[in-house]
């Protein structure tokens, strides 16, 4: 029995050792896919953070060229509002302008024996205080000394006077 006994111990030995042989070549492929895997992870997560810093530079070079075209903007809209301004100021004064033409056009014409002419009819349209251009009315140049100032205004009725003359023909022209 003994032999039986010994015999026996040594077989189940032997099925252990198989055993434990079988467990530790599959434990083995086990951790050689964890280790491949863990390769696999260690990429990636090197991938992720080149790409993450990546991405922080854009961010910060996005910031500071946004930074720079709010700067741009308000520089931009700063020099607009002058402008705006410069603009309005000259239309005001080109308006206060006109009108001393005119008034000066008009006692020009009423110091002179000028005749009033009534505001011509476009069309059946709207009456225009314009002067009629169809003919230009040559006037009598002042009596008396001329003097610098006298010639500056002459010379300012004329050109007021050609304008309107101008303005009319081209309501005439629009209206027919």
């Amino acid at each position: 029995m003994s032999l039986l006994a010994t015999l026996g111990a040594d077989i189940l030995v032997a099925i252990l050792l198989v055993a434990t042989i079988v467990s530790s070549v599959r434990l083995s492929r086990r951790i050689s896919r964890m280790k491949a895997d863990e390769a696999g992870m260690r990429q990636t997560i090197g991938d992720l953070v080149v790409a993450s810093a990546t991405a922080e530079r854009a961010v910060a070079g996005l910031r500071a060229t946004l930074d720079e075209c709010d700067r741009t903007l308000a520089d931009r809209l700063a020099t607009a509002e002058r402008y705006a301004a410069d603009l309005s100021a000259h239309v005001t004064a080109g308006e206060a302008v006109i009108g001393r033409i005119s008034a000066i056009v008009a006692q020009a014409g009423g110091a002179h024996g000028g005749v009033a002419r009534p505001a011509p009819r476009l069309a059946d349209g709207p009456v225009h205080s314009a002067p009629q251009a169809a003919k230009p009315q040559a006037r009598n140049p002042p009596e008396g000394p001329s003097t610098p100032n006298g010639e500056r205004l002459g010379a300012a009725a004329a050109a007021a006077l050609a304008m309107s003359e101008r303005a009319l023909e081209r309501l005439r022209s629009k209206a027919a």
